[in-house]
């Protein structure tokens, strides 16, 4: 099996017996609430930071009120969005 993909801007073919070769994640977004991301995964924040976790599920922050950014800690409940 042979896919395209982009890292930096730069378009390589892999193959599955490629080294740099990675499962595909299902990513869940919530109403109101975080994505959900099948893990396990490694993230890189904005300021270079990487951030990796072992769990099967990830809950990660979309309203950026996490005290645990990148991940979610349910402060989205505390404070609700008005609807547009």
């Amino acid at each position: 099996m042979c896919f395209v993909a982009l890292q930096r801007g730069i378009r390589r073919s892999m193959t599955q017996n490629d080294p740099s070769h990675r499962e595909r994640r299902r990513i869940t977004f919530v109403p109101g609430g975080p994505a959900l991301v099948e893990g396990p995964v490694e993230m890189v924040t904005e300021n270079g930071t990487v951030v990796t976790s072992d769990r099967f599920v990830v809950a990660m922050c979309m309203c950026r009120r996490s005290k645990a950014f990148p991940f979610c800690d349910t402060s989205h409940r505390k404070h609700a969005r008005p609807d547009s």
